[in-house]
């Protein structure tokens, strides 16, 4: 069984999680073995406090540290909790060596230098039974919290959906639509090939040998990740080359821009400060026409767009969608004005999940920073868990 070491969670199955796509090599003949009991450290991450001692017994990467604990007499839990208490975690940064943190990796020359505090074992298992009462209270709470989150994101695509695809009348006479897959629209509504509506545009492949240390900006995905573009991790080409080659690029303040990756999701606006600028490939350049902008902002992230992307890279190893796709795509429009009741309307109701959200990821993000507080302050003696039985 392949493990890996997580920052929340310490050593689990690799397969028991969804969130990482790290790819296991086929072979695995130079992986270490990892018993139960062993403390397992991801080197480069040591310092955010990805380590734990492992309860299963696998392998894992070569890049990780295997160790194993030789001390006589210890619970387990404890030493667990001990290794990943917020005093240890700053000195592991401390500790760590590489030119910036993404670089910095921890070595056991290093770590062993670490001196700790054992109380007898007795008490480290009293302790170690506090704070897995303690803990299991606040991470129900998180897990509570979690679920809302989820319910509520649920809410708001169901919200968008419903919204575009059949409007705010819940009266009014439908027709079919005709699309694979939708179900009917309001009769007033004109279906037609999306490129009837919009113009679309991705930006141009450019190579790293083309990069300038200033001139005219080169937007990355990570430049439209918000809901307004920034030049944030831009790079930047010779502006003579972009006048040569690529000026039909350049965006307009107003233009819309979605990445062309899997991870949907996001519309960011052009502001005056990318305006002008050259969106990299992977980005798409929307222009509105018959669709009003504000609109086109809610049919990009809603399902009925999504799921026809999706149809139309069935069979294709490659989740990147571009300008083909989108000129196969055909729309259900409502007339203009309906599309502005339609974007106001989805505005406001996004907005009050979205406070709602944020309050729940504001929760869980004072639970977690209050489960390492609790944990701190038990495994170094700050809190007599005797008085709290």
């Amino acid at each position: 069984m392949v493990l890996s070491v997580y920052r929340d969670h310490g050593v689990v199955p690799k397969d028991s999680r969804n969130d990482n796509f790290n790819r296991t090599p086929d072979n695995l003949s130079n992986y270490q073995l990892v018993q139960p009991g062993d403390l397992v450290v991801n080197r480069m991450k040591a310092w955010q406090g990805s380590l734990g001692i492992s309860k299963y017994q696998g392998i894992v990467s070569p890049d990780y540290e295997v160790l194993r604990p030789t001390v006589p007499e210890y619970d387990l839990r404890f030493l667990h909790s001990l290794l990943r208490s917020r005093p240890l975690i700053d000195q592991y940064a401390l500790r760590s060596t590489g030119i910036r943190p993404s670089q910095w990796r921890l070595y056991w020359d290093e770590m062993k230098t670490i001196e700790i505090s054992l109380p007898p074992v007795e008490q480290q298992c009293a302790i170690a039974d506090y704070l897995d009462c303690e803990t299991a209270r606040i991470d129900m709470l998180i897990e509570e919290q979690q679920r809302l989150i989820e319910m509520l994101r649920k809410r708001r695509g169901a919200a968008i959906s419903s919204a575009v695809a059949r409007g705010l009348d819940e009266t009014v006479v439908l027709k079919d639509s005709g699309l694979p897959g939708a179900g009917p629209v309001p009769a007033h509504w004109e279906v037609m090939p999306l490129r009837y509506t919009i113009s679309f545009q991705e930006g141009p492949g450019i190579m790293a040998a083309d990069f300038r240390d200033e001139g005219v900006p080169l937007l990355r995905v990570s430049c439209v990740r918000a809901a307004r573009s920034t030049l944030e991790g831009c790079n930047y080409l010779d502006p003579d080359d972009v006048a040569r080659r690529w000026s039909h690029f350049r965006v307009d303040l107003g233009d819309l821009l979605i990445s062309a990756s899997a991870s949907m999701g996001t519309v960011s606006e052009v502001t005056e400060e990318t305006a002008g600028a050259v969106p990299y490939t992977g980005i798409i350049r929307i222009k509105s026409g018959r669709m009003h902008k504000d609109f086109i902002r809610w049919f990009v992230v809603s399902g009925e767009f999504i799921d026809q992307v999706d149809s139309l890279k069935t069979g294709s190893t490659i989740q990147h969608f571009g300008p083909t796709h989108l000129a196969q795509m055909r729309v259900a429009l409502p007339p203009i004005d309906e599309q502005r009741q339609i974007a106001a309307y989805l505005d406001e109701q996004t907005a009050k999940i979205d406070t709602l959200i944020a309050e729940a990821e504001r929760f869980i993000e004072l639970s977690k920073e209050r489960r390492s507080a609790l944990i701190t302050a038990a495994v170094t003696g700050q809190i007599d868990v005797r008085e709290t039985a």
